[in-house]
């Protein structure tokens, strides 16, 4: 039985990303915004499928949530609902911002995903190259930029994002 429910957990995508959504909920793997800030300044664009662009000169001043995932990835599907979570917190204050960068080859299948699951998030694409400053090909990778365009966390794997404590590292960047 044992060995099934390993088999199980290796095969299916849906069955990893559960578990791994359990061990977020518990804590485990909550994120955190160290005090030190990095002196890189970010460059980038994204545009939502409806067109709209995201750069850093058009996001200057504002606090920005960027999360890299795709709709196969365990770890992404683990860590969605509570960045869905802190969406819903701060959607409506425009000082911050969320794009979540899509990683799928088929773009439908994100959309589709997140309407299974009732999410809410806005979902961008990248338009051209992003810097290994921002994105190394790991999934999940979150960054939280600053109101001067420094990154101020960067994080490669999964992470728990609705927390009292991460809300809190968000708003005293304003």
């Amino acid at each position: 039985m044992f060995f099934g429910l390993l088999v199980l957990v290796i095969v299916n995508p849906g069955a990893k990303s559960w578990i791994l959504k359990q061990l977020v909920s518990i804590g485990l793997f909550n994120a955190e915004i160290k005090k030190e800030k990095s002196n890189d300044s970010v460059s980038f664009s994204f545009v939502s499928a409806e067109g709209k662009r995201a750069t850093e000169d058009n996001l200057k001043g504002k606090v920005v949530f960027i999360n890299f995932w795709a709709s196969w990835c365990p770890p992404c599907r683990a860590e969605m609902s509570s960045i869905n979570e802190l969406y819903k917190k701060l959607k409506d204050d425009e000082r911050f911002v969320f794009l979540l960068v899509n990683e799928d080859d088929d773009r439908s299948e994100a959309k589709e995903y997140l309407e299974r699951n009732h999410f809410t998030l806005p979902v961008y694409y990248r338009e051209g190259i992003v810097s290994d400053k921002i994105f190394k090909g790991t999934l999940p990778t979150t960054l939280v930029i600053d109101k001067e365009s420094k990154i101020v966390m960067k994080h490669e794997g999964i992470g728990g994002y609705d927390t009292d404590s991460f809300l809190q590292q968000l708003k005293s960047l304003l």
